[in-house]
């Protein structure tokens, strides 16, 4: 009886259950919801974005891993950063058109230099491509000029380095006989020329054309080798004779030219003509006739035969006007004997 009982409750219950779950509620909700008159506005789409796609390459031709760029916008915030892969390339994706700067921090290579920043333009779904070429740093050249023989450092030398039919730096030694300065290289092993375009005062011009072989930012020592000019050998001025010149005795008759009272005889000094007539009146006394006034010189002829001939023609003179006297009185006196007779 008491199990009858609670299997009969045990139906009431499910079926009271049963009533519960399927018959439908009042204040059940629609399936869907009505939409609010205050909902916002759907968003409008952005505009078509833009890319730079970036290659780095040095000056060889090679492309150059793990170089670092950075990518500033217009306001100068960062729009993005990265390096380059295995292949030397880097991209910047979903870039807002506009200007851009772009910046290298790194090359990713000891043997080369960063480029310099510069702009980059976006334009709307279309990449920008950039091929950026790394230099290589310059060769550091340290010059020295010696002299071949001591190996003294010599000031003055000065030299032109170059590669090619270029010439690339110019270098003059100072005080020291040293001079460096930096040799711009197009790849990892560059050959060069020098040559001496002035030489060290006192030394001849080293003339042969040399070569050397340079690397980036390494250095390297290039020396050129002088010698000392040729002279002749000078007499030294404190050297002094230590006697007296002779002079050959003179002639009779000629004053000497080693005399200190005696005029010499110069060449090429003429005496002037003396006329025969003035030459006969001149007093017997005097043994240097001069010449008339208005007289010319006799250009080219010596006065020597003329003076001997105006003095033989005086004495011929002197001497007949004496034998002349003599016989006038000889025949006075022997007029006056006869008289007396």
């Amino acid at each position: 009886m008491h199990a009858r009982l609670v299997r009969s409750a045990a139906a009431v219950a499910v079926a009271a259950a049963g009533t519960l779950t399927w018959v439908p509620t009042a204040s059940a909700e629609p399936s869907e919801p009505t939409p609010l008159a205050s909902a916002a506005p759907a968003e409008t789409p952005a505009p078509d974005a833009g890319s730079v796609e970036i290659t780095a390459k040095d000056t060889a031709g090679d492309v150059l891993p793990g170089a670092v760029f950075l990518l500033l916008d217009s306001a100068g915030q960062e729009a993005g950063r990265g390096q380059s892969d295995a292949q030397g390339k880097l991209t910047f994706p979903d870039l807002a058109p506009g200007v851009y700067r772009l910046k290298q921090t790194a090359t990713g290579s000891p043997l080369h230099e960063v480029v310099a920043d510069q702009d980059v333009i976006v334009t709307p779904g279309n990449a920008t491509r950039l091929a950026i070429t790394d230099p290589f740093k310059a060769a550091k050249v340290l010059l020295r000029a010696k002299d071949d023989k001591t190996g003294k450092l010599l000031p003055g030398a000065t030299v032109n380095i170059g590669t090619g039919t270029s010439t690339l730096l110019t270098l003059t030694t100072g005080a020291k006989g040293t001079a460096s300065g930096e040799l711009p290289v197009s790849s990892r092993r560059t050959q060069f020329w020098v040559k001496e375009i002035k030489a060290p005062a006192g030394y001849d011009l080293y003339k042969p054309t040399k070569t050397f072989t340079a690397g980036p930012g390494a250095p390297v020592t290039v020396t050129v080798t002088n010698a000392k000019t040729a002279t002749n050998p000078q007499p030294d001025p404190s050297d002094k004779p230590t006697h007296k010149p002779t002079h050959s005795p003179s002639s009779p008759g000629k004053p000497s030219s080693g005399t200190g009272g005696a005029t010499p005889h110069v060449s090429g000094i003429h005496t002037p003509d003396v006329d025969s007539s003035s030459v006969a009146a001149t007093p017997v006394g005097n043994s240097t006739p001069k010449a008339p006034t208005g007289s010319l010189a006799h250009t080219g002829a010596d006065a020597t035969p003329w003076l001997i001939g105006g003095t033989a023609v005086l004495i011929a003179a002197g001497g007949g006007a004496l034998l002349l006297t003599r016989r006038s009185r000889t025949d006075g006196h022997a007029d006056g004997d006869s008289t007396e007779s």
